[in-house]
């Protein structure tokens, strides 16, 4: 009796990105200096020039609904998980492809102002939408992006060169897009002004494309990614790329203090939203410990929040959690992940 093989849900997104890399990646160039399995893939143009290629795409009803975003929101929100991409490479997004499957019903409103974010979006970082393509669907909108960018392959950042010692270092805020997406599903569109941060964070994150270029032009960090899968999730990859263990001090990790209330009411204990939530779109990254100092006078010279949330061990030492009364738990890796959602 042959044995049954498994669906793509139970090898899961990241198992199956494994085997893309098994099937696709046996060849290779000189010139490809990074190729699948980090934010972005990179081909070198010459000694000081690389391409940065990334695409990502909105799904109707599994990463939007109609009823919690504008179509103007949709189309910025298309652009800034790419945008994203290329900020955690330390690159300059230069371009924009976009491939549409559009059901007929659409109304052309929509349309024009989808566009109109999107080019709003990409602009306001020197960047352009140049061209893409259109196709039916009977049912959802799907909205794909490709998008590249250009960065010094001296300066480039990626997953791979944290040591023990380092520093871990986040921007901004975690957990406000999943807290948002909580507001939205609960009230509406229509909630209280208390919560409008999170909700926007969650509409319209903020892609830290300039943030990522200070950064990885400074030559003090070690590794960058975007937060995407959530913070748990992203930390484990810089680990499993880098070789490396991890300590996180919960008690550091920055958060809106509107997260306690939503939290609350919704049920959740606060780590689903700071350490699994997903989709904040900051920039998590690695510092040696001997220029942290450097990084946070950086950081605040160039006006952008920073924060210090753990330390970077050795491997053996695994992965580690430190809550506030100061007891370790295993970090565990969980976050999003398209066919194991949680």
């Amino acid at each position: 009796m042959s044995e049954r093989e498994p669906t793509v849900a139970e090898i899961g997104e990241f198992g199956l990105i494994d085997r893309i890399r098994t099937i696709c990646g046996g060849d290779t160039s000189p010139d490809l200096l990074l190729s699948i399995g980090d934010d972005t893939a990179v081909v070198r143009l010459d000694d000081h020039r690389a391409m940065v290629a990334t695409c990502d795409i909105q799904v109707e009803d599994i990463h939007f609904q109609w009823n919690t975003i504008t179509p103007y929101q949709l189309g910025r929100r298309s652009m800034a998980v790419n945008l994203s991409d290329i900020a955690s490479m330390g690159a300059t997004p230069l371009y924009a492809l976009t491939s549409l499957a559009v059901p007929p019903s659409l109304p052309a409103a929509h349309f024009d102002k989808m566009f109109a974010g999107m080019n709003d979006e990409v602009r306001q970082f020197g960047a352009l939408v140049v061209g893409g393509n259109l196709a039916r669907s009977n049912e959802r909108l799907v909205v794909d992006v490709f998008m590249w960018g250009m960065v010094d392959p001296a300066h480039m950042l990626t997953r791979t060169g944290a040591q023990a010692g380092d520093v871990v270092y986040v921007t901004g805020a975690l957990g406000s897009s999943r807290a948002g997406l909580d507001v939205l599903m609960r009230y509406g569109p229509s909630c209280s002004d208390e919560y409008a941060e999170v909700v926007r964070a969650h509409l319209e994150p903020r892609p830290r494309v300039r943030e990522g270029r200070t950064i990885a032009q400074s030559g003090l960090a070690t590794t960058m990614i975007d937060v995407s899968d959530g913070l748990a999730a992203d930390i484990g990859h810089i680990c499993d790329s880098s070789q490396v263990g991890v300590e996180i001090d919960e008690s550091q990790l920055p958060f809106d203090a509107v997260l306690f209330k939503i939290a609350r009411n919704a049920e959740r204990d606060l780590r689903e939203y700071t350490l699994y939530g997903g989709e904040d779109y900051e920039l998590l990254f690695t510092v040696r410990s001997t220029d942290a100092n450097a990084m946070e006078r950086l950081a605040q010279e160039n006006g952008f929040a920073l924060r210090g949330i753990g330390r970077v061990v050795a491997d053996r030492e695994g992965r580690t959690l430190i809550d506030p009364q100061g007891t370790r738990h295993a970090l565990d890796p969980k976050g999003w992940d398209h066919f194991r959602v949680v």
